[in-house]
């Protein structure tokens, strides 16, 4: 399976970290070995010193599409979960700096946190509320009314580039409030008010 990742998708989060607003979805991969394992904690990898949280609407892919049209792509999905994509920001900001690619800071072992996946009938997918806490303080905030680019324009959009297959997870991109991570966090995540993880750092 892949896990395909988009970033860029929420104008606020665009503007605290500074970057420029993009004329298309920003697309990366992560390796399977990148998944956290379920109630594994999340350590700290030690080439880092700023690693981020950032929150997001998850999709799962059911069945092998390829040049999906937007007016279809919600017939290849039917579960919605949450998870988190952990950044290396510091080795990101190395990356970028030197125009190389981020999955040093973005795609290493563990940075996936994957949660619950609940049927899709049980949400609006287009205004679906979702929280990330960190020791009991929310922060972060979002709702997929904010994405610039929709979970079914995603679908489409990466579909030009990839088969998509049976298995596959789309990372829809997070929301303002990103920030970093200490050990012994605690991390929870809530989807239309439903616990998707709750994960320790190390």
């Amino acid at each position: 399976m892949k896990i395909i990742c988009i970033g860029r998708n929420y104008a606020k989060h665009i503007e605290e970290l500074a970057n420029e607003k993009p004329e298309n979805p920003v697309v990366f991969l992560k390796p399977d070995s990148a998944i956290l394992p379920r109630k594994n904690p999340f350590f700290i990898p030690p080439f880092s010193n700023d690693v981020h949280y950032e929150v997001e609407v998850l999709v799962k892919i059911n069945k092998v599409g390829k040049h999906i049209d937007a007016k279809f792509a919600h017939k290849y999905y039917d579960e919605v979960g949450l998870g988190i994509d952990f950044t290396a920001r510091d080795v990101q900001a190395k990356c970028k700096e030197k125009g190389l690619p981020w999955e040093k800071a973005k795609a290493f072992d563990g940075s996936a946190v994957i949660g619950e996946f609940y049927p899709k009938e049980n949400f609006e997918i287009n205004d679906l509320n979702f929280q990330l806490y960190k020791n009991d303080e929310m922060v972060q905030d979002g709702n997929t009314t904010s994405m610039l680019w929709k979970v079914d324009e995603l679908i489409a959009y990466v579909s030009q580039y990839f088969t998509l297959k049976k298995g596959d997870v789309i990372f829809t991109g997070t929301p303002a409030g990103v920030g970093k991570v200490s050990e012994n966090d605690n991390l929870k995540g809530v989807i239309e008010g439903k616990e998707a993880f709750n994960i320790r750092v190390k």
